[in-house]
């Protein structure tokens, strides 16, 4: 589907980009994936471990300042603890009198939601009944799942934001009566805090979302940006990994280098291409589409040192494990992805290497390390979920309607940087890459790329077309189209 390549890359360059004649496998999805800096040694055969087994069971995984000089971001820094398992969460102050509770932010989601009943799975909730400034809307409101719900009142009250803007604001906030699946075993958070836009917000898009509200009550331009630093470290660990949600800005210590912009195309999800494909650090893992991911995989294998790998190591139904020793991040390769740059004819690629998706989970005894596959497939969406963010400082533009993604100096593990970004390449860069691992000595590979490229063009003119047609016609969101795929809540978890 060309709908899924970086502006300009013609449809013939569908595949993985692979070196060193280690594999060819073509597929749909602009990706490239690098061999390993193998060791000299032959890789050690790990040890696959059932989440559930006796040994190894691990609970609860699912999942500088403003130039006016209105905004201290410095103070923002550091400012939400968590981890990529269970998710990034910010403090906040509820009510009067204010009633202290941490909050999951979460990219992929527009509401604001917080406990408002006694729970086994939460240690705090906001008792409405003890705030004099709470009014209820009278208004019920639920939210699904692909693997959980929950249903509450909405209603209004003011919060203030320990270590974020300066002030006390008036919040939509739904508190949680019911619930299923929503909360998790061990979680330090006791609501979610939904950035993305008004358009998701339930009941209707008429409720104004957190955010929102902070932009027009504070006065701070409409954009925040995200940086979580769980790269390398357990994603069920204490709990207690540093982050940092910026509201109103960009803090220029929390990146290296240049930042690199993709637009987006619609303004439900931060979606940045055509096809679903969103940023949302809601989801645990970096997801896929199914064909995609069982490409990825298999140009994974073909390109590791490790040759034979159980099959239930890549679906996460099991762990691999090696001696304390070893550090398996040398056997696997880097995983880049091609993104559409603000200038439509050109493209850059975030490259995440293994120790971010090859995740420490837990320790058996004093001789093991687990590990789980940090990528999955998904039905209906592509999402660069907290796996890929802990890499980059990922700034959202809701002004500019652009994601922007630079190098994070907290993605680094044992001293060494563990993201790359890479760019600009042309159309011919790109193109001259993938034609570089296909050989097209064979003649039906000549039919087939003249074969492609023709559709390109027939793809090309409809786009054209419907880019003319008048707004009316525009798509309407229906529930059908929301990314049902762990997108709206960290969901990845051992049971």
């Amino acid at each position: 589907d060309s709908r899924r390549l970086p502006a300009g890359v013609p449809c013939c360059c569908l595949l993985l980009l692979l070196t060193a004649g280690l594999g060819r496998t073509r597929f749909s999805f602009p990706l490239r994936v690098s061999p390993p800096a193998a060791p000299n040694a032959s890789a050690p055969a790990p040890v696959l471990l059932k989440p559930g087994d006796p040994a190894g069971e691990a609970d609860g995984l699912a999942l500088a300042s403003d130039p006016a000089g209105a905004v201290n971001f410095l103070a923002m820094v550091e400012n939400l603890q968590g981890d990529s398992g269970r998710g990034y969460y910010l403090e906040l102050l509820i009510g009067t009198p204010p009633q202290k509770l941490n909050i999951l932010v979460d990219t992929g989601s527009s509401n604001f939601a917080v406990a408002g009943a006694s729970d086994p799975d939460v240690t705090s909730y906001f008792d409405t009944e003890k705030s004099s400034t709470y009014e209820s809307l009278d208004t019920e409101v639920t939210v699904k799942y692909t693997q959980g719900s929950w249903t509450g009142n909405l209603g209004r009250d003011i919060i203030t934001i320990p270590k974020g803007i300066n002030g006390t604001y008036t919040i939509n906030i739904a508190t949680i009566l019911q619930s299923e699946n929503f909360f998790l075993p061990g979680v330090k958070w006791h609501g979610i805090l939904g950035l993305a836009y008004d358009v998701l917000a339930k009941p209707s898009s008429s409720v104004e979302t957190f955010f929102d509200s902070i932009v027009r009550q504070a006065e701070i331009p409409n954009i925040f940006s995200l940086q979580m630093c769980g790269a390398g470290l357990p994603v069920s660990g204490s709990g207690t990994n540093g982050g940092s949600l910026v509201m109103g800005g960009i803090e220029p210590s929390l990146y290296k280098g240049e930042i690199w912009y993709t637009p987006i195309k619609e303004e439900w999800y931060y979606q940045y291409n055509a096809d679903k494909a969103i940023v949302d650090s809601g989801t645990t893992l970096l997801r896929l589409p199914q064909k995609v991911f069982n490409a990825v995989v298999e140009a994974i294998i073909r390109t590791s040192v490790i040759q034979e790998f159980s099959s239930g190591f890549w679906t996460g139904a099991q762990l691999a494990c090696w001696d304390v020793t070893e550090k398996p991040w040398s056997f696997f390769p880097k995983l880049s992805i091609y993104l559409r740059d603000e200038n439509s004819s050109r493209s850059f690629r975030i490259t995440i290497l293994p120790q971010l998706y090859i995740q420490p989970i837990l320790g058996i005894g004093q001789n093991l390390e687990c590990y789980r596959f940090g990528i999955s497939s998904s039905t209906n969406a592509l999402v660069i979920g907290a796996t890929a963010m802990e890499g980059f400082y990922v700034i959202f533009d809701r002004v500019q309607k652009k994601v922007g993604f630079a190098v994070s100096p907290c993605a680094e593990v044992g001293g060494s940087p563990v993201s790359e970004i890479e760019g600009p390449f042309s159309t011919a860069d790109v193109a001259s890459n993938c034609v570089s691992t296909i050989s097209f000595r064979e003649p039906i590979l000549w039919i087939i790329s003249y074969a492609l490229m023709s559709l390109c063009g027939l793809i090309l003119l409809v786009l054209i077309i419907l880019l003319l047609l008048p707004p009316r016609c525009q798509h309407h969101h229906t529930e059908n189209d929301v990314v049902s795929d762990e997108s709206s809540l960290v969901r990845h978890r051992w049971k």
